[in-house]
């Protein structure tokens, strides 16, 4: 079997540890619309919940602002990261309205067109019939944030996605369910990399549709399994266009429960429509796991494989696999320290009608950091941190590596 086709040994096993010193404690059972948990929100107005949160963070030095490689002779800049945002509930009868609303200042001293905001908006609606549950949620994003691992440049785009689904309890702990979605990603015209336009390369229109089944297994567990199929269309480069078939399925806990999250493992069917760019069909992860012990060590776990797309039009897509862990852990009284380290691989899928610089490419990134804090209450944190991240490539203008130290100041959960 090739190397990058290989599913990671290390992601089914940190689950499997996970799921076996998961402890929950039990609380009244979860229904067919999963209603919110408003039970630790502490500020209400009459019928309306919400939950503040505003973080200063990167509050110091980063050493390889674009990241350049060593030879290239990396600046450096003052910079720091502002984040306000709230949750919000809102009950009427029966229906929930929520909503986020969320925005991130980034400042740069010296290199101002590294400076942005970004705004992320979301509204949902449920509403809880007596066997039925059905669900909206929109989300809007705007944002300059550097879209993934592969493109360094902080490039304006906007976001927008809209979901529709319904939900039937069929046996006492049996759901089923059916589901519709459309995103669309939009970047800005003449944002360039590398020589490539963003919009023309990667402006796309996303539908999906499913069907899912899903399991209460206890107040705080449900197993759940889905079909999907979806199709990628791109509003300027026809090449890309593809089509998906998706099994998944995996386990949700609740946030009430000592182990939090979800982790899903599947198997993708990827079928380009364009002849010259390979398929893909293979297994696909995507974890995230909290577990919190005795209030004073927090372990959290991602973990992901499945297919993104490229800018480069010679190799369209690529496999990405990887896994991010930290640990924060209460030492005396109000400190702490943490740390993490994550690694990801980029395995790009070549053409075949055309010819390729670098065939069978594969990036890696590593990054690792560790940091420190102080408590102040049950909700204001004020920290020090320091964090290491470098890529390899075999193409010698993408490797980088690069330092960011300072301190951080948040406020909520």
């Amino acid at each position: 079997m090739h190397r990058r086709d290989r599913a990671p040994v290390l992601v089914p096993l940190l689950v499997v540890a996970a799921l076996v010193i998961a402890s929950p404690r039990p609380v009244s059972a979860q229904g067919a619309t999963g209603e919110p948990d408003v039970s630790n929100v502490s500020m209400r107005l009459g019928p309306l919940y919400h939950k503040p949160f505003i973080g200063l963070t990167n509050l110091g030095v980063d050493t390889n602002v674009f990241n350049e490689p060593v030879d290239a002779n990396p600046k450096r800049d003052f910079t720091f990261t502002l984040e306000p945002r709230t949750d919000l509930y809102l009950r009427m009868g029966r229906t929930w309205i929520t909503g986020l609303i969320g925005e991130q200042v980034v400042w740069y001293q010296k290199y101002s067109t590294e400076r942005s905001s970004n705004t992320r908006l979301q509204l949902g609606l449920l509403v809880p019939l007596n066997r039925l549950g059905v669900r909206a949620n929109g989300a809007w994003l705007s944002t300059r944030e550097r879209p993934g691992f592969e493109i360094d440049a902080r490039a304006p785009r906007h976001e927008r996605a809209l979901e529709l689904a319904a939900e039937f309890q069929l046996l006492s702990r049996t759901y089923i369910g059916v589901r519709a979605a459309i995103s669309r990603t939009e970047f800005d015209q003449d944002v360039f990399f590398l020589g490539r336009n963003l919009e023309t390369e990667l402006n796309r229109t996303t539908r999906a549709q499913g069907v899912t089944v899903r399991n209460q297994l206890t107040p705080l567990t449900s197993l759940n399994l889905e079909l999907t199929q979806s199709d990628d269309a791109f509003q300027f480069s026809p090449l890309r266009d593809s089509k998906t078939r998706a099994l998944t399925g995996g386990v949700k806990f609740d946030q009430s429960a000592l182990l939090k999250g979800g982790a899903q493992f599947g198997y993708r069917s990827f079928t380009p429509l364009v002849s010259g760019v390979p398929d893909f069909k293979g297994f696909t992860t995507a974890v995230d796991l909290t577990y919190v012990l005795q209030g004073s060590t927090r372990l959290t776990i991602t973990a992901n494989r499945d297919v993104a797309y490229s800018f480069d039009v010679n190799q369209p897509y690529y496999l990405q696999t990887g896994f991010n862990a930290s640990i924060a852990q209460q030492i005396f009284g109000p400190v702490d320290v943490a740390g993490h380290y994550g690694y990801s691989e980029m395995a790009y899928r070549d053409r075949t009608d055309v010819v390729v610089i670098n065939k069978d490419r594969v990036d890696h990134v590593v990054s690792y950091g560790i940091g420190t804090g102080y408590h102040v209450g049950e909700s204001l944190r004020i920290g020090v941190n320091v964090d290491q991240s470098k890529r390899e490539s075999v193409i010698e203008n993408r490797r980088y590596e690069g330092l960011k130290f300072g301190t951080s100041v948040t406020y909520g959960m």
